[in-house]
């Protein structure tokens, strides 16, 4: 498989207000959200990056999608830099965050052409990948109507689509499930498998065992900014289920400090 993803030494450090140290328990001014971090992944490969909050895994993929800079280290996108040609690499790259907050006045028609103005896309491809996507996820009853008068998953649904209104090549999820009801939730999941089988990357950053051991080809655990485990999944869960691999790996590291 051609590797779409290389990732190599990342490091990204945050200071730390003096409320921020009372919440983390530390006397530390400084937090290493991400240490010397690396991993691949590979075309058509759903990629699961698993930890606890707070280990490091959204800050990871702000930097896959060039929201933020790393300290050190690198990262390419079909052998693209993250770091030096950051527009080339949002060009190829969907990322959905729940810190996406959209508009409450805008409707999702305008919120689609709105980012499809923003990456160039012609008006008849638009126009079919908006009618296909809105369609898919059952938006178009909806299209007109202003965000503010939507359910949570309509929502949740729209910031997924203008987010891939580009049809991307790599596709970056920080917890795509997250705050979903189970109907809008599995209508994701298989969004996501559709995606594999047309040939895209997933990265999805997620705390939730079952969903990895259902969509992940591969997974990297990672804890306190370090990966200390990337594997595939049926090795990894040869002998023990995720979960007890997860929680061995995680007290074996924080040992009498949990």
């Amino acid at each position: 498989m051609e590797e779409i993803l290389k990732v190599e030494g990342l490091n990204k450090s945050f200071k730390l207000s003096s409320k921020q140290r009372k919440i983390e328990k530390t006397d530390e001014k400084i937090k290493k959200a991400v240490v010397d971090l690396s991993f691949s992944a590979y075309e058509g490969e759903i990629f699961g990056l698993l930890g606890p909050n707070g280990a490091g895994k959204t800050t990871t993929l702000r930097i896959l999608s060039t929201l933020i800079k790393p300290d050190s280290g690198e990262a390419y996108i079909k052998g693209i830099s993250v770091v030096k040609e950051p527009e080339k690499v949002r060009n190829m790259v969907g990322f959905l965050t729940s810190e996406l907050k959209l508009e409450d006045f805008f409707t999702p028609d305008f919120l689609f052409d709105f980012f499809s103005d923003m990456y160039k896309i012609p008006d008849d491809t638009r126009q079919e990948r908006k009618q296909y996507l809105f369609s898919k996820f059952g938006i178009d009853k909806f299209a007109g109507v202003k965000v503010a008068n939507l359910s949570t998953g309509m929502k949740q649904k729209v910031a997924l689509v203008v987010s891939i209104a580009h049809d991307p090549d790599i596709i970056i999820f920080d917890e795509p499930t997250n705050g979903l009801d189970v109907i809008t939730a599995k209508v994701v999941t298989d969004f996501l498998k559709e995606l594999k089988g047309q040939g895209k990357t997933i990265i999805l950053s997620t705390h939730i065992f079952s969903l990895v051991e259902k969509m992940c080809d591969r997974v990297g655990i990672i804890i306190d900014g370090e990966l200390v485990v990337c594997s595939d999944i049926d090795t990894l869960t040869k002998e023990k289920s995720l979960e007890d691999v997860f929680f061995e790996l995680y007290y074996e590291r924080k040992g009498d400090s949990v």
